[in-house]
């Protein structure tokens, strides 16, 4: 058999893988970006407030350096050279601009500040000047003041070398960005953790609710042991699957229930045409009413089968060893006066764990359902693989388009195209099949036959 019946497609039928970020990872990013867009703004603020502080010491030491000159100028008793602090330039100009004194590192015969740079500076204007006019390299700031009130007074120049700012400002731009990267790195590893471990219960909730609503059985989610909306969610869900197996159960009853009560009105309707047949009488009409007393039959048998099948959750049907190649051949032998041949591919004998009822009959539905539709032959074919068996239906009839392949197995399903059931068939057939083979642990779907032509109804079954 073909390897395309042997490997199911891995699809939901009709339907289309969504890709895209997990809840998980719209959270990491959220957050992740967030904070460093948090830490981004805080290092600009860090950077900003601390070039402002130093250049605030710089400016206030400067003018402190000024002040006190600018008081021995007033005095008349202004030392040459001036004394400084640090690495300051100080020259004590007089109102013509000549140099009347200056520090051991300032030019005693040029001013630090052009005429109009002083103007500037004397009325509080931080003045930056290059470093080569006291003969040192990097970038000067300089500030003035007037020993006195009098617009003649000397005027006192300080000026300071801001190449320590700079460097400061460099290591700190420097340092912010070599470290942000990694920080926000390992900031996105502890949040995809604590993200992970917080998401966690929800994860376990939806996987209990996956595994309970691909079974009948009576479940339910275990509720973390916590006060939070995780806890208050698995509350409700539970609380949902409880008015769900009411629903459920109430439903089921119901088809049990009416498929039973027609079942002794259906037989004695089927008696009485019977004999009216047989007398004669009722003519054409007795055969019609018969036939359509047989399906209406079929349909209750069909109805009290889900039905008892749905319900009998709680106990499993009995497996045994079964010769799924021999179960074939005496369905096809069943079958040698249909309408069209059914016959079973060559084969080794493939056994399975299962019900021989419960596969029977879920096999003959297949069956039937192949006959109606097929065009000319239906094929029986079995083989071991992957540990199981598997078990094929082939047909060369109309065949069903891929996105209709899973809903057909819903009761009562329609289809607008040549497989819809207009030649006896309940709607109940294919989901019989899924019920009964869900029992015992198999599974059914429909694939494109290897010739590419019909449909087959494929079937893994446990060894």
């Amino acid at each position: 058999m073909s390897s395309r019946l042997d490997t199911p497609d891995g699809r939901h039928p009709g339907g289309r893988r969504r890709h895209g970020l997990s809840l998980r990872a719209r959270l990491l990013a959220l957050g992740v970006t967030g904070v460093a867009m948090a830490l981004a703004l805080g290092s600009l603020v860090l950077y900003a407030v601390l070039t402002f502080t130093l250049s605030r010491n710089l400016d206030d030491s400067a003018f402190a350096s000024a002040q006190a000159v600018a008081a021995m100028a007033g005095n008349d008793t202004v030392p040459n050279p001036l004394p400084v602090s640090g690495s300051q330039v100080v020259q004590v100009v007089d109102s013509s601009g000549a140099v009347v004194s200056a520090s051991m590192t300032a030019d005693r015969l040029t001013p630090l500040l052009r005429p109009p740079e002083l103007a500037r500076a004397l009325v509080g204007e931080r003045i930056s000047i290059p470093g080569a006019r006291a003969g040192l390299s990097g970038t000067l700031r300089a500030i003035a003041v007037r020993s006195g009130p009098a617009s003649a007074a000397p005027s006192v120049i300080v000026a300071v070398p801001v190449s320590d700012i700079e460097q400061s400002q460099r290591i700190l731009r420097n340092t912010l960005l070599l470290a942000y990267p990694p920080l926000v790195a390992i900031m996105a590893l502890i949040a995809w953790r604590m993200i992970g471990s917080a998401l966690r219960p929800v994860e376990a909730l939806r996987s209990g609710a996956a595994r309970i609503s691909g079974s009948d059985q009576d479940e339910r989610l275990t509720a973390p042991e916590t006060t939070d909306e995780i806890r208050a969610l698995a509350l409700t869900l539970n609380d949902m699957l409880d008015r769900l197996a009411a629903s459920r159960g109430r439903q089921r009853a119901f088809v049990a229930d009416a498929a039973h009560e027609l079942r002794s009105p259906l037989a004695s309707m089927r008696t009485q045409l019977e004999v009216a047949r047989h007398l004669g009488e009722g003519g054409d009409l007795t055969e019609d009413l018969l036939a359509d007393v047989a399906r209406l039959s079929l349909l209750v048998e069909d109805l009290l089968l889900l039905a008892r099948a749905g319900s009998d959750t709680r106990n499993p049907p009995v497996r045994e060893s079964v010769d799924v190649r021999a179960l074939l051949l005496a369905t096809a032998e069943r079958y040698s006066g249909s309408r069209v041949p059914v016959s079973v591919a060559q084969g080794q004998p493939v056994y399975a764990n299962v019900n021989a009822e419960e596969l029977r009959r879920a096999l003959s539905n297949l069956v039937d359902n192949a006959v109606r539709h097929a065009g000319s032959n239906v094929v029986l074919e079995v083989h071991a693989a992957g540990g199981g068996a598997v078990l094929a239906v082939i047909d060369d009839g109309p065949g069903i388009p891929a996105e209709e392949r899973e809903r057909v197995f819903e009761r009562f399903a329609r289809l607008d195209d040549a497989r819809d059931r207009d030649a006896g068939g309940t709607g109940l057939g294919l989901a019989i099949v899924k019920e009964l083979l869900r029992r015992s642990d198999s599974s059914v779907t429909l694939q494109d036959p290897p010739s590419g032509t019909g449909l087959a109804a494929v079937v893994r079954l446990p060894t």
